[in-house]
């Protein structure tokens, strides 16, 4: 699974803005070295989130466990029992990566898109250039 690992971190939720829609909430959080900001909308209703809470958040290619190259089925037509990495994390989504920027000094800025539910990372151009593709996996759990 590691060679289709293009993020792999864990961050500490600061903040949780649910006022805008129902049943979704802007999260904010930091990297656990500080080096990573992180804002993702969730729904809420299926993952809780709280202030405070660990996250470990994963980007990947593929859910296959052997890294292989994802076909055009898509991850909700996995056969009966067959194994994904999705299995092992509580919150999974698929999304587009649509925009870089440039940020201050050596660091980058990430918006993906999962559906209309947005993620947007600022960090270091080190971490975060694998990321420089169309389409990823984001999994999440606590």
């Amino acid at each position: 699974m590691s060679d289709a690992t293009l993020f792999d971190e864990n961050f500490i939720v600061n903040g949780i803005n649910s006022q805008k829609y129902d049943r979704v909430a802007r999260i904010s959080a930091s990297s656990v070295g500080n080096d990573i900001i992180l804002t993702l909308d969730v729904n809420t209703e299926l993952y809780p989130c709280s202030v405070g809470d660990n996250l470990r958040i994963v980007l990947v290619t593929t859910l296959a466990l052997d890294g292989a190259k994802q076909t055009e089925k898509g991850w909700r037509e996995a056969s009966r029992g067959e194994a994904t990495a999705a299995d092992t994390y509580d919150y999974v989504c698929y999304g587009k990566i649509y925009r870089f920027e440039e940020g201050e000094g050596e660091n980058i800025k990430v918006f993906v898109s999962f559906g209309g539910l947005l993620l947007y990372m600022d960090g270091p151009y080190k971490k975060l250039t694998p990321l420089r593709i169309d389409h990823v996996y984001l999994m999440i759990k606590k």
